[in-house]
């Protein structure tokens, strides 16, 4: 019998593996026209430093622009993501970096081993019932003092594609609010550092949400 996480697991993959090579195009320079994303890369950086400099990772990495920003500033960052074909461009694009195949419900990581974990646009596949394992996740990977920063549309509604550059897929999508993922995060043992929320540019359709958050050195 198939379990409802590896139905929607296994759909998100599959889609992903299906249009890796024209997404990994599409948002290759998406970076490069969102300055204040730069800045809170930069200040994400700058944190899990302080906090102790211990491995990074980039969990959803897609084709590993990302990640490759973070090893820039840096961290010792790698990039973890669902799909096999979206590591294998990763891979070859950045063939000095490492990238991993993974799931951020079941990350093969030691507890207590990063010292910062990043998810770019990664939790949007998440179900909102399941946010809450993945947090737990995150908190038992990280390290005390490691550093989370969470990236995602802002919004209450969820929707399905079912089509992306011409070809079949199939994946669910789910819009956060940054104080609902906040309040989650610090059920989970969190400390919220920062919420943010800025205006959608000319292509983009939602607001765009950020929360920095800490794994505390001493839990409460």
């Amino acid at each position: 019998m198939v379990m409802p996480d590896e139905r929607f697991l296994a759909a998100t993959r599959a889609s992903y593996d299906v249009m890796a090579s024209e997404y990994a195009q599409k948002v290759g320079s998406d970076l490069d026209a969102k300055p204040l994303d730069r800045a809170l890369l930069a200040a994400f950086a700058e944190l899990a430093q302080a906090g102790g400099n211990g491995p990074v990772a980039d969990v959803g990495c897609g084709p590993g622009q990302v990640t490759a920003v973070l090893r820039r500033l840096g961290l010792n960052a790698f990039g973890i993501d669902l799909s096999p074909e979206m590591i294998a461009v990763a891979r070859r694009t950045y063939p000095d970096l490492r990238f991993e195949v993974g799931s951020m419900l079941a990350l093969d990581l030691p507890q207590a081993s990063l010292g910062g974990l990043l998810a770019y646009y990664s939790i949007i596949h998440i179900p909102w019932e399941r946010r809450s394992d993945v947090f737990f996740e995150f908190h038992r990977v990280l390290a005390p003092g490691g550093q989370l920063m969470l990236v995602f549309q802002v919004g209450d509604d969820q929707g399905h594609r079912a089509e992306a550059f011409g070809k079949a897929v199939c994946v669910d999508w789910y819009r956060q609010q940054p104080d609902e993922i906040a309040e989650l995060l610090r059920h989970t043992g969190f400390e919220v550092q920062a919420t943010m929320t800025r205006r959608p540019d000319s292509a983009e359709k939602t607001p765009q949400g950020y929360v920095l958050a800490r794994k505390p050195f001493v839990e409460s």
